[in-house]
C-alpha cells in the first residue's frame, strides 16, 4: 500500500512557472520508481508531500529540491553529501538503504556501475590530471589526508573492526560461518603464505595500520617484522602492543613515509595492504621502482589493494569518488588491475600471482556495516570524545553511508580487490626450484596449501 501523489507537491517553494514544472516532472519521474523498489521506501519533499509506502523500511526526508534531483538522476555522491550535511534525514538500518540505492540508479549505472567514458583522455586532459594527481600526493599532503581519516579516533574504529583492527579485505574462503575475526586471521595467514616467510627473513609492511599482519607474521613465522605508518595514533598502538607481548627486537614500526625508507639493506619479502590506493597515479612508478630498490634479488612482494572495474583511472561513479574524497580518504585514486600490472611491470618486477577478492570484500564491509549500525550510540560517544557534537553526528553519518555503500559497490561489481604476487628476478636462471624461475617463488600453489612451515610454541599472546 502507498500513498498516491498529492497535488501539493510543495512547489510554491520554487520561483517561476519553469522551476515550478521542472519540480512536478521530478516527482512524476521519481514517484513510480519508489514503488517498484526492492524494499518499502517513502520519500517527503519539500512542502510536506509524501510518497511511497505506508509502512516504510527506509524513509528519506528532502528540505531541498536539489536533493530530489540528484536523487532522481542517481547522482547518489550528491544525495550522501546532503545526508551527512543534515540538508536531508534518512530512516532505515543500512542494508535496506541499499537495496533501495541499487534501485534507484538509472539503467544504465545499475548495470555497469558507471558511464563509462571509452575515450582515453588526451593531451592536455591527460597532462592535467597527472599534474593534479602529482601535487596531491607530496609527503605532506598524504600525511594529512592520512591523518585525517584516522584522527577521528582509534576508540571509533575498535567498535566495529576485528580485535585485532585488521582495516582491509577479510579472507572467508570455505568458511561460510566463519567470523570477521576468524577471516582477519585467515587473510593475514593468507599474506604470510603467499610471501613464502621463512623464520629469520626480514619483511617490510608498507602502510601497517594497527600491526596484524606484523604481530601475525612475528608469531606465527618468525620473521623480523618492519613496518611503517603515517598515522600516530597507529604508530602509538602498535608501539604499545610490540611491548605489551614482548616483541621488542623482533618488530619495529616507524612513523614515516615509504619514500624515505632506506635502501642500504634491502628486505626479503615486503607486504603493502590496503595502501597502494592513497600512492596516487602520478605517484605509481616511483611507488614499485622504490619496492624494488627496497627488495633482495629474488625476493617477493604482495601489493593487497582496491582497483576500479570499468571505469577511468581514479574515479567511482555515480558521485561516490567525490564523496568519499571529502568524507573519508582524501587523494585517494584507483587504477584497473591492468594498468596497476602495468606500472608493476614497468618498474622490473614480475607478477607471478594474481587474486581477485572482491566478494570477500563486500562482505567484510558489510560486517563492518552491521558492527557500527549495532553500536552507534557508542560511536557517537567515541566521536564526541574528540570532536564536537554537530561534528561527531557529520562523520557518523558519513561512516555509515561510506561502509555500507562500499559493500554494495564491491557486491554488485563496482570495485575490485586483487592481491597481487611479484618477485624481482635475480638474472640467474640457474637460481630458483625450476630453471629459469631467477627468484623464490616456486610456480605453483603448493605453498598456500602446506602445512604451516613455522608456528611459534609459545602461547599467543592476548590482543588489545
Amino acid at each position: 500500500m502507498s500513498y498516491p501523489i498529492s497535488d501539493r507537491t510543495g512547489v510554491r517553494a520554487c520561483s517561476g512557472a519553469a522551476n515550478n514544472a521542472r519540480m512536478k516532472s521530478l516527482v512524476r519521474s521519481i514517484a513510480p520508481r519508489v514503488e517498484t523498489l526492492p524494499v518499502r521506501v517513502a520519500l517527503s519533499l519539500p512542502g510536506g508531500t509524501r510518497l511511497g509506502a505506508r509502512d516504510p523500511e527506509v524513509t528519506l526526508v528532502l528540505s531541498h529540491w536539489s536533493s530530489l534531483a540528484a536523487l532522481a538522476a542517481g547522482r547518489i555522491g550528491a544525495l550522501a553529501s546532503d545526508i551527512v550535511e543534515g540538508r536531508a534525514v534518512l530512516e532505515g538500518a543500512m542494508r535496506p538503504v541499499m537495496q533501495a540505492v541499487a534501485g534507484l540508479l538509472p539503467a544504465a549505472t545499475a548495470v555497469a556501475g558507471v558511464r563509462v567514458a571509452h575515450d582515453v583522455p588526451r593531451g592536455w586532459t591527460r597532462l592535467l590530471a597527472h599534474l593534479r594527481s602529482f601535487s596531491a600526493h607530496t609527503r605532506e599532503r598524504d600525511a594529512q589526508q592520512v591523518r585525517f581519516h584516522y584522527d577521528v579516533g582509534d576508540g571509533f574504529y575498535a567498535l566495529w573492526l576485528d580485535p585485532r583492527r585488521v582495516y582491509s579485505c577479510a579472507y572467508f574462503g570455505g568458511g561460510q560461518q566463519a567470523t570477521l575475526a576468524q577471516a582477519q586471521e585467515a587473510k593475514l595467514e593468507l599474506i604470510c603464505r603467499k610471501l613464502m616467510l621463512r623464520p629469520g627473513e626480514r619483511l617490510l609492511d608498507i602502510g601497517a595500520g594497527w600491526g596484524g599482519l606484523l604481530l601475525w607474521a612475528a608469531q606465527h613465522h618468525g620473521v623480523q617484522a618492519h613496518g611503517i605508518t603515517l598515522s600516530r595514533n597507529q604508530h602509538a598502538h602498535v608501539t604499545r602492543l610490540i611491548e605489551a607481548q614482548g616483541l621488542a627486537g623482533r618488530v619495529r614500526i616507524d612513523l614515516m613515509d615509504y619514500r624515505d625508507l632506506d635502501e642500504s639493506r634491502p628486505y626479503d619479502k615486503i607486504a603493502s595492504v590496503g595502501m597502494f590506493e592513497h600512492v596516487g597515479q602520478a605517484r605509481m612508478d616511483g611507488y614499485f621502482a622504490k619496492i624494488v630498490r627496497l627488495l633482495r634479488p629474488g625476493g617477493l612482494v604482495m601489493n593487497h589493494g582496491i582497483t576500479a572495474t570499468r571505469t577511468p583511472p581514479g574515479r567511482i561513479d555515480p558521485g561516490l569518488s567525490a564523496f568519499i574524497d571529502r568524507y573519508i580518504f582524501p587523494g585517494g585514486e584507483l587504477l584497473p588491475v591492468h594498468a596497476v600490472l602495468g606500472h608493476l611491470a614497468g618498474s622490473g618486477l614480475e607478477m607471478v600471482d594474481v587474486e581477485n577478492l572482491r566478494p570477500h570484500y563486500a562482505r567484510t564491509l558489510w560486517a563492518w556495516s552491521d558492527g557500527l549500525e549495532s553500536r552507534l550510540d557508542e560511536a557517537r560517544r567515541a566521536l564526541q570524545a574528540r570532536v564536537d557534537a554537530a561534528c561527531a553526528d557529520r562523520v557518523l553519518r558519513a561512516y555509515r553511508l561510506y561502509l555500507a555503500g562500499c559493500a554494495m559497490a564491491f557486491e554488485r561489481g563496482w570495485l575490485a580487490l586483487h592481491q597481487i604476487v611479484a618477485a624481482r628476478p635475480t638474472g640467474d636462471v640457474s637460481h630458483g626450484r625450476l630453471p629459469g624461475a631467477q627468484s623464490d617463488y616456486p610456480f605453483s600453489r603448493e605453498h598456500l596449501h602446506a602445512p604451516p612451515c613455522f608456528t611459534s610454541s609459545s602461547p599467543r599472546p592476548p590482543v588489545t
